[in-house]
């Protein structure tokens, strides 16, 4: 859609993309699904972590995130935290230049509004209001679409969050602890939507070998992570990965003493020494790891297992669109909302407490309901394919009014 004297209107999209998290380049995969088939006449482009890769990948211009390359790496040496404070002011510029060029910013799901994960304030928070505060200086529309958000601990983190969130013109949540969660740190939500993620809108590749009929017990999909806690462990970081790996590491060695083929996921690149460990501490042939590039890669390594046991938040989702039945290793509020919103809410298992003995028993117990709970996810992927279906249309009212001149685009809501 164009607005009325006929100048495509300019769509930006923003975030950790192509930067090695296929949750995040799926969210974007599914948001420019949406723009080509709805709005085609769109001229589309993004700042974001990997431009290389979004470019190669998507087919769109991309300019990169942060003007330091470093940004991303403990800063030791005067020169790098040197460089690091003149970038801050460097993409304060480059951000609202880059916002002053289009009409509509989208930030494409992902979990912008949370720190689960260790995080620092003036790393992606700081970059996240730099783009919501350009936008409404600029009169640029921000939405953030489906994105996850959480309670957070660090006062300069939540501050920044706050006030990204205030600032945007849109706002939809994948959870409703998410919307909760932003209403508690000061957040008006009244008009604001919760709908599943955005990956939930891309397509389902079928399984080259679906599960046929009862017979020997087939493939296990074991999605890892590198896991090291949430922002407020940092002091005990390590002692929660060595548990998780170790955990892990022997229920992987206990499916395989039992025949099992398994297969080992990761959702982006950093998980790649948590495979290397468990292959080097199995050592069996039964044991081997996926190279996965995409979601889609992911749900078809997941649609052709029987079962799947996951920690990373889009291996879930891969895993429960695919149909597959799915324990979590949950390490987050939004793997629980996730696995209860899809029926399967009593197959969690504690991310920072993996207990082998204890997991292969809620795994066990999963395996004797795959039937009835394979007729569970193909209920609940029908009703989220209709969720974002409303999900977009909403979208496209909010963002691009139909009568609305380019001028009228810019205007503040």
């Amino acid at each position: 859609m164009s607005p009325a004297d006929g100048t495509p209107v300019r769509v930006g999209v923003f975030g950790l993309l192509g930067s090695g998290n296929l949750g995040n380049d799926g969210s974007l995969e599914a948001v420019l699904g949406y723009l080509r088939a709805e709005h085609p006449g769109a001229v589309v482009d993004a700042l974001c972590g990997g431009p290389e890769v979004v470019t190669a990948r998507y087919g769109i211009p991309a300019t990169r995130l942060h003007w330091y390359r470093g940004e991303y790496r403990t800063a030791s040496r005067a020169g790098s935290i040197a460089a690091k404070g003149l970038g801050k002011l460097v993409d304060a510029v480059r951000t609202a230049a880059w916002v002053r060029r289009h009409d509509v910013v989208i930030v494409p799901g992902m979990g912008v509004l949370e720190a689960t994960l260790p995080l620092r304030p003036w790393g992606f928070p700081y970059a996240l209001f730099l783009l919501c505060a350009s936008g409404r200086l600029l009169r640029t529309r921000v939405a953030l679409v489906s994105v996850g958000a959480a309670a957070i601990g660090s006062r300069p983190t939540r501050a920044l969050v706050r006030w990204s969130a205030r600032l945007a013109t849109y706002r939809s949540y994948r959870d409703t602890q998410s919307r909760d969660a932003m209403r508690e740190m000061g957040v008006d939500t009244a008009r604001d939507e919760v709908y599943p993620d955005l990956a939930f809108a891309l397509p389902t590749p079928r399984a080259e070998s679906p599960p046929g009929p009862p017979g020997p017990p087939g493939p296990v999909c074991v999605g890892v992570m590198d896991f090291h806690g949430g922002d407020d462990d940092r002091a005990r970081a390590g002692e929660i990965h060595r548990r998780y790996l170790d955990g892990t590491t022997r229920f992987v060695r206990a499916l395989a003493e039992d025949g099992r083929p398994v297969r080992l996921l990761t959702g982006d690149a950093c998980d790649a020494p948590v495979v290397a460990a468990i292959l080097d501490a199995v050592d069996s042939p039964l044991v081997t790891a996926a190279e996965a590039a995409s979601l889609a890669d992911l749900m078809k390594e997941t649609a052709a297992a029987d079962t799947v046991v996951a920690t990373r938040y889009h291996n879930l989702i891969c895993a429960l669109k695919a149909g597959t039945p799915t324990l979590a290793l949950s390490y987050a509020a939004k793997s629980d909302a996730l696995m209860e919103r899809m029926g399967l809410a009593a197959y969690r298992h504690p991310a920072r407490e993996v207990d082998a003995d204890r997991l292969l028993e809620q795994f066990r117990a999963l395996e004797r309901r795959s039937a009835e709970l394979r007729r569970t996810l193909t209920e609940r992927n029908l009703a989220a394919a209709r969720r974002l279906e409303h999900q977009f249309t909403a979208l496209t009212a909010a963002l691009f009014p139909a009568t609305d001149h380019t001028h009228a685009l810019r205007e503040a809501p």
